[in-house]
């Protein structure tokens, strides 16, 4: 048992969160914890810690296992533990003016259309704000953008504009959807209004989009990038300091094929890939309960061996999925306006969330992606 002086408080607090694993990025506690204060009178002692990542759902893992360690030291036998959220910004931040309170901008990408990107995204922004999370999204898929209607945002609904002293231009103001800042060019067109333009046309619209919406101050901003490896997605990649990537696929062949392509364009351009998620990786059916993967399966694991990251979570091919996120009211959201329905696919995405965040605080804070370019 060690015995816990004045002098080795700090040091002997840090030695536990070094032999705890942290339950969501797998690394030591010291890496995604911070002391914030820490004090003991007689046998009691009080702890105010910050956590790098929001895990508002899953900090009970977390409490349980350091009391328990801290409850060993001497003379402690009463533990009072307070979190806060601090959510740690990823390498340098944009000097775009719109987007300097920003802390960490993720890409969410796929190699190819209808593997469920889009649903996937809005999910995981929903959860990392039901985390503890302020985030922001923009559906950067220029010529089929469909976040608004995901989120409720009505037709013809616009975003505002907001005039800085330092801009002589005004920016869009975002609008609020279910408690995200977002921003699509659905926005500004109607729905049956195509995209019909080059590429650099694309590329220009997403940066205007990007760099001069008023996003405040957010710890995430999720960008639902268009299918595939093109200009677009080179345009973002180069042009701002993405701190990660998140790469969405099924688990069949021709899809896990074109997903090896996106990690190796993000990975070309020094863009971290922080991990993989599996969607439509097993069907059950509604009437009699049986289970398929209609679509084969382990393939998101193979992947994320063969690639050096990490399969952070499989979503089932759902009809309800499906439903809440036609109707504007995805899976992370409903189940707060209908808690008595479907909170098994929240729970999924919730989890998915955690794993995402804790990776991003424990592999990227002290390692700034690269801004380069493709040639090099």
């Amino acid at each position: 048992m060690t015995s816990l002086t004045p002098d080795r408080l700090r040091p002997t607090i840090e030695q536990c969160l070094r032999q705890l694993q942290d339950p969501w990025s797998g690394v030591s506690l010291q890496q995604t914890l911070d002391i914030e204060s820490a004090s003991v009178e007689g046998q009691h002692l009080s702890l105010v810690l910050a956590v790098a990542y929001p895990c508002n759902g899953g900090l009970q893992a977390i409490r349980t296992a350091l009391e328990a360690a801290l409850l060993r030291l001497d003379p402690v036998e009463q533990v009072s533990m307070t979190f806060n959220t601090r959510v740690r910004p990823a390498g340098s931040r944009c000097t775009q003016p719109a987007l300097q309170q920003v802390r960490n901008i993720i890409a969410v990408a796929s190699g190819k259309g209808g593997v469920g990107k889009s649903t996937t995204a809005v999910n995981l922004a929903l959860a990392l704000r039901d985390e503890g999370a302020s985030v922001g999204i923009l559906d950067a898929d220029i010529y089929g953008p469909s976040v608004g209607r995901m989120l409720g945002v009505k037709e013809g609904q616009r975003p505002g504009s907001l005039k800085t002293p330092d801009s002589p231009h005004p920016f869009f103001r975002p609008l609020e959807a279910l408690g995200l800042a977002s921003n699509s060019m659905a926005y500004l067109v109607t729905e049956n209004t195509p995209m019909v333009w080059r590429g650099p046309m694309a590329s220009g619209a997403l940066l205007q989009l990007l760099e001069q919406t008023w996003w405040g101050e957010l710890d995430y901003l999720i960008v639902d990038m268009p299918p595939g490896t093109g200009d677009v997605q080179l345009t973002l990649s180069q042009k701002v300091p993405l701190a990660g990537s998140l790469i969405i696929t099924t688990p069949q062949d021709l899809a896990l094929q074109d997903a090896r392509k996106g990690i190796e364009m993000f990975r070309k351009v020094r863009v971290p890939v922080l991990g993989i998620v599996e969607n439509m990786s097993l069907h059950r059916c509604s009437q009699c309960g049986h289970t398929e993967p209609v679509f084969g399966e382990g393939g998101g694991q193979q992947l994320a061996q063969d690639a050096d990251t990490c399969l952070l979570g499989s979503l089932p091919l759902s009809l309800r999925i499906r439903e809440q996120v036609d109707c504007g009211l995805p899976s992370v959201q409903a189940r707060h306006d209908q808690p008595e329905r479907h909170t098994a696919d929240a729970q999924l995405y919730l989890a998915i969330a955690r794993r995402l965040a804790a990776r991003l605080a424990s592999l990227t804070h002290n390692r700034p992606p690269v801004i380069t370019s493709v040639d090099d």
